[in-house]
């Protein structure tokens, strides 16, 4: 006999189960639009798991804190230890070391209720312990394959020691180089930057089928490079159509890449902060671009929107939540928030469960639930980071971004003879060769340029150093650009100024040349690193121009994360070769380039000022009503200054060589295409120069009439082209109306018929010209 109590037991299951699959399917439908697709393996598994997990564990999944400090054998016991074993965790950043990792990553799988494996995140930036230049100074390069080389050398260091997840590419267009984290972007086009962020994805991710793959982050989404006075994490404010045309393709480039992760950037996208923007993560990213991934916060980036005035962690974590974030770094919001959120019904269950499974689908795809211990050999720890085969490749690549502005008279190369002066606070500073956002190099390791000068010539010359000046005559400012351990250590030389210019004059005067390394430290840019003065520090200034006095030739091997203002240095010194941050090979590499192993190739991709007064300045702007004529620099009731001419002093695309170049007119297959016709663009391209060397030839297109203004030009093409000395290559480029597409006012994306300027040449200034009318 069946008791009333047993019929409404059996009862309540039902209707429980029917609850169960309702909000299953429900999630699903949602999960659809948050990124994890039904209807796979994948899927089918996460359902499974999620459907025996409660609400805390889900919520759990949502909590990425920074790893802090413990040491291996004490995971279980620390509070990193404890909240992993209650499901607390989803993730850990921030930890190196591969027994530490599988330390945690055990007490995750084999102590924590549902076994969950963790991601374990690192700002992977520019390489792991074999570092590369920084990101800035890797495009100049303009070199994919080296660009991707890189990024799979520093997955294949960081995955064999345990790390699973990059915070890398950073993609943001920055055209104010006040800004300091224009070093660890690809500069001011959004075209070059889109090349890049396919690059790194490809490096990084490869199809996730080795255990040397690792998940990469695009970041930071979006509009982070274009802060009002160039100041970090400060206002963003531009109209939909500059997002779309020049903002937002380097993101959509990495997302069409197959990214798996993106990071939501600090600042506000109209008007409402980016981590809690539900237009932009979601009705842009994942509706119009397809993005399948999950989206990461930044450092507290939910906690912020309290100051931002978005209301209090409770309020700004369901802000977060609805907009589309599936993982909160660091600032715990969602762990302590969401539940009381939930009974309120200022959430949904389907959006933490969407949330949840965007999280478990990367671990997947990571391969992570088949082996939760995929990343933790030690064997490969000890065979695979700073080989010599990757230090030999990361030297190579430095070399390749170096960029040669000024060479006059054939200053360089330098003879492997003599006696050489190494002048200047860089000149001994193993520890900054890496440059900013080197957060697993070992920086003493790193050759310095003294090393690797002495190491280059042997005995053939005689290199003798004095520091000559401390980076800067403020003591409190040299402190907060020398961060993270990358001391100059001044506290150490307690010399007055004058004493330490002495010493570096006597060597300059008993020596044939003088190279002076000088310019920024590696913190000087970077986070929290901007300037509002970007002159090289007035103490080495002074110093170069005393080395000047004793009339010896002056090399200044320039180190900087940024553009600078270098006016004075373009018209008094006979050579500069700006070598950014090499890496941990820069100072081999940059013998090789100064005593002519390496011809430089380097090509700028952020115009230099010749004063701050002109910031933002770059190359694709629109035109004005009142534009100066061609030839002229000051024009009244023109668009000018009174005081300078609008030109950049370095401009995009701008690098010399040993060598030169000669270019030919530019040749069409048609002057009249039409439709869906392909348009052959050509030109000559001859070595007329004594060396051999690599050339970037670089194509822009100008819109002449448009449905909105249009730029003065943009960059559609580039090919780097290796020729000996004396020899001709015709260099060719396909253009098609994809190339012609913009975003009009209805932010439709299409192509309009018309005229166009077709532009080839060394960069966005030097070009030959000839003129198209392309017809629907």
């Amino acid at each position: 006999m069946i008791t009333r109590n047993e019929t409404n037991r059996k009862r309540y299951r039902q209707v429980t189960l029917l609850f169960l699959l309702l909000t299953v399917a429900f999630s699903g439908a949602y999960a659809q639009v948050r990124g994890v697709k039904p209807g796979n393996g994948m899927d089918a598994f996460i359902t499974t798991l999620m459907s025996k997990m409660t609400l805390e564990e889900k919520i759990g999944q949502l909590n990425l804190p920074s790893a802090g400090e413990f040491t291996t054998g004490t995971a279980t016991n620390s509070d990193i230890g404890k909240n992993v074993k209650e499901g607390r965790v989803g993730g850990l950043f921030n930890i190196k070391g591969v027994e530490k990792i599988k330390a945690i990553q055990k007490v995750a799988v084999e102590e924590s209720r549902m076994k969950i494996p963790m991601l374990f995140g690192m700002d992977v930036i520019h390489g792991y312990e074999t570092t590369f230049p920084v990101p800035l100074g890797l495009s100049c390069t303009w070199d994919m394959k080296a660009i991707e080389q890189s990024a799979r050398i520093a997955a294949t260091e960081a995955s064999a020691d345990g790390i699973s997840w990059t915070f890398s590419p950073m993609v943001d267009i920055a055209r104010d180089p006040r800004w300091g984290r224009v070093s660890e972007g690809n500069g001011e086009d959004p075209y070059l930057g889109s090349q890049i962020a396919r690059a790194m994805v490809k490096g990084y991710q490869g199809d996730f089928s080795q255990n040397s793959n690792i998940m990469a982050c695009v970041k930071h989404y979006a509009l982070y490079g274009a802060g009002e006075g160039g100041r970090d994490y400060n206002t963003v404010d531009m109209s939909h159509l500059r997002m779309y045309n020049e903002y937002f393709p380097p993101y959509k480039a990495a997302v069409d890449a197959g990214v798996g992760s993106v990071m939501a950037s600090f600042n506000v996208v109209d008007g409402i902060p980016a981590t809690g923007n539900r237009w932009l993560l979601t009705d842009v990213l994942r509706k119009q671009w397809g993005f399948n991934g999950f989206v990461v916060t930044d450092y507290t980036g939910i906690n912020e929107m309290i100051d931002h005035g978005m209301g209090d962690l409770q309020a700004v974590s369901a802000l977060a939540l609805k907009a589309g974030v599936d993982m909160d770094m660091v600032g715990e919001g969602f762990l302590k928030t969401l539940k009381q959120s939930l009974e309120e019904k200022k959430i949904t269950l389907a959006e933490i469960n969407a949330a949840c499974r965007n999280v478990l689908a990367a671990k997947y795809k990571l391969g992570l639930f088949t082996d939760p211990y995929r990343y933790c050999n030690a064997e490969r720890a000890k065979t695979e980071i700073y080989t010599p085969e990757h230090r030999k490749t990361a030297r190579r690549i430095a070399a390749e971004s170096f960029v040669l502005l000024k060479n006059d008279k054939g200053a360089l190369p330098l003879k492997k003879s003599g006696r050489i002066a190494l002048v200047g606070p860089l000149a001994d500073a193993a520890n900054n060769m890496a440059g900013t956002w080197s957060v697993a190099t070992v920086q003493d390791r790193s050759v310095s340029v003294l090393k690797g000068l002495r190491d280059v010539l042997g005995n053939n010359a005689v290199v003798s150093y004095a520091k000559g000046c401390n980076l800067t005559g403020d003591a409190a400012l040299e402190e907060r650009a020398t961060l993270f351990g990358k001391t100059l250590n001044r506290e150490r030389d307690m010399r007055t100024p004058e004493a330490m210019k002495e010493e570096a004059l006597k060597i300059a005067n008993a020596s044939d040349v003088i190279v002076a390394a000088m310019g920024e430290s590696a913190e000087f840019s970077g986070e929290s690193a901007s300037r509002t003065d970007l002159d090289i520090p007035k103490v080495q200034q002074d110093l170069l121009k005393a080395l000047l006095k004793t009339g010896k030739p002056v090399v200044l091997v320039l180190f900087t994360g940024r553009p600078l203002t270098l006016n004075w240095e373009q018209q008094k010194l006979p050579a500069i070769l700006n070598v950014w941050f090499g890496g941990s090979e820069a100072g081999a590499a940059i013998a090789d380039v100064l005593f002519g192993d390496v011809n430089p190739s380097g090509k700028l991709t952020m115009s230099f000022p010749q004063n701050v007064g002109q910031v933002p300045l770059y190359y694709a702007h629109l035109n004005t009503g009142r534009p100066l004529p061609d030839g002229k620099w000051f024009q009244k009731f023109r668009s000018n200054y009174l005081d300078v001419s609008n030109d950049p002093l370095y401009p995009f695309g701008y690098g010399l060589s040993y060598t030169t170049f000669t270019y030919g007119d530019v040749t069409l297959s048609s002057k009249s295409p039409r439709g869906n016709q392909t348009l052959k663009a050509s030109i000559s391209l001859t070595n007329s120069g004594k060396y051999d060397g690599a050339e970037v030839v670089q194509l822009y297109i100008r819109d002449l009439v448009g449905s909105v203004s249009r730029p003065v030009k943009e960059l559609k093409g580039f090919q780097k082209v290796w020729l000996k000395a004396g020899e001709s290559k015709t260099i060719s480029f396909d253009i098609t109306t994809e190339d012609l597409k913009f975003y009009n006012s209805r932010l439709k994306y299409d192509w309009e018929p018309g005229a166009f300027e077709i532009m080839i040449g060394a960069n966005s200034r030097d070009v030959k010209k000839e003129l198209v009318n392309w017809e629907r």
